[in-house]
């Protein structure tokens, strides 16, 4: 069986200062042993991390676009910010990647990502995030509700920005092969959580600034 986070940041990421090796040492503590990692608008994390990680990376990427952010999964190569969704959606499945849409309800108070769950785009993504520790709202039942409406498989991550935040999401399921396995699993999987307290949203904003001022890794 296998327990994944399937929404990790790294160091890698603008606003986070975890190094590689430790994420590797804090899940084999953990008994985390698959992550998505989907630093924002980078997949070079995510393939340094796989070659030397002992467990499952899945190559993701949280990408910004004018409508919210789209999370890419099982990625070849890098997708820029900016698109527009719908162009951003093409872009990971001309890849044999999967759509997945996280904290479809915000993150924060005042987060705008409305535009992603109109029909038109919405029904083009493969995957909900329905529990993501680092949120604010307590928005987990309407996000259930919006992967049952269009039948979407469910899933969930930390969204972990510090190292102690990984594994305080997963999802529980069978061994896969490829991004269609994967997604039979996260429809048949049992979620996973709690969230995430107020300092490491404090931590992340200081690695953001503090990143402005030096190379990120």
């Amino acid at each position: 069986m296998i327990r994944a986070d399937l929404h990790v940041h790294t160091c890698y990421s603008i606003d986070c200062s975890t190094p590689l090796e430790k994420i590797v040492k804090h899940c084999l503590e953990a008994g985390i042993n698959c992550l998505a990692v989907t630093d924002h608008d980078t997949i070079a994390g995510a393939l340094k991390l796989r070659e030397i990680a002992p467990f499952k990376i899945i190559i993701g990427e949280e990408i910004s676009t004018p409508a919210g952010d789209l999370i890419g999964l099982f990625l070849n190569e890098e997708i820029p910010p900016s698109l527009s969704p719908q162009e951003t959606i093409a872009r990971i499945k001309s890849q044999g990647g999967l759509a997945d849409i996280p904290h479809p309800f915000g993150r924060w108070p005042g987060y705008n990502c409305k535009g992603l769950k109109a029909p038109e785009i919405i029904s083009q993504v493969d995957i909900i995030e329905v529990f993501n520790s680092a949120t604010l709202l307590p928005n987990s039942r309407k996000a259930w509700n919006l992967a049952r409406k269009y039948n979407l498989a469910p899933s969930a991550g930390s969204d972990a920005h510090t190292l102690g935040e990984i594994g305080r999401a997963y999802v529980e399921i069978a061994e896969f092969d490829n991004p269609a396995d994967f997604l039979v699993s996260l429809f048949q999987g049992s979620i996973f959580g709690r969230k995430t307290g107020l300092l490491a949203h404090l931590t992340s904003a200081w690695a953001a600034w503090a990143k402005a001022r030096k190379d990120h890794c």
